[in-house]
């Protein structure tokens, strides 16, 4: 039976120097696992638990954080941002929805205050349109693109023999020169 001192352990490790980057890329691992667990318990606390007089309040409190986009943090909503601009944002919506303001009138009153951009799904507009329509309009382009290559290179496979000015540069690409 063959005993494995420290310093045989080492000169092992010395030697194969690619179980240090495995060890590292472990510990990468296992701190991004830890983060990723970690961090929605954070984001999506909102608070002191909140009292409304009715159902539809509630309902519509809700409904109104989780369509209402966080202007700092920009790809989440009042609802899962831990930002203080988020938690100043849902307690506003909270006011005004305890003061019996419509779902529509707390829009327009964040729109107004913020812009477009603090609903999460902007309405169609002139203003908004491109972000409507570039990701149709991206697709055709790529669609037409690979179209295109996809016949040049039928064009070339189907053709099989060089022109006579393909065959001088290929002998000037031969020759070095």
């Amino acid at each position: 039976m063959m005993r494995i001192t420290s310093s045989s352990f080492w000169r092992w490790r010395v030697a194969n120097p690619g179980w240090m980057a495995l060890q590292m890329v472990g510990v990468a691992f296992a701190l991004m696992l830890g983060l990723a667990l970690a961090a929605p318990a954070n984001a999506i606390s909102i608070g002191e638990p909140l009292e409304f007089e009715t159902e539809e309040q509630r309902e519509q409190y809700y409904t109104l954080v989780r369509e209402l986009r966080c202007t700092v943090c920009q790809t989440e909503t009042i609802y899962e941002s831990p930002a203080d601009l988020a938690a100043d944002m849902r307690r506003r919506v909270y006011e005004m929805t305890v003061d019996g303001y419509s779902k529509e009138e707390i829009i327009e009153f964040m729109t107004h205050r913020y812009g477009d951009y603090v609903r999460y799904r902007p309405p169609m507009q002139l203003n908004t349109a491109l972000l409507w329509v570039s990701p149709f309009l991206l697709l055709v382009i790529g669609v037409i693109t690979w179209l295109q290559v996809v016949r040049r290179r039928k064009q070339l496979a189907a053709r099989g023999e060089l022109t006579e000015s393909e065959r001088r540069a290929l002998e000037r690409f031969r020759r070095g020169y």
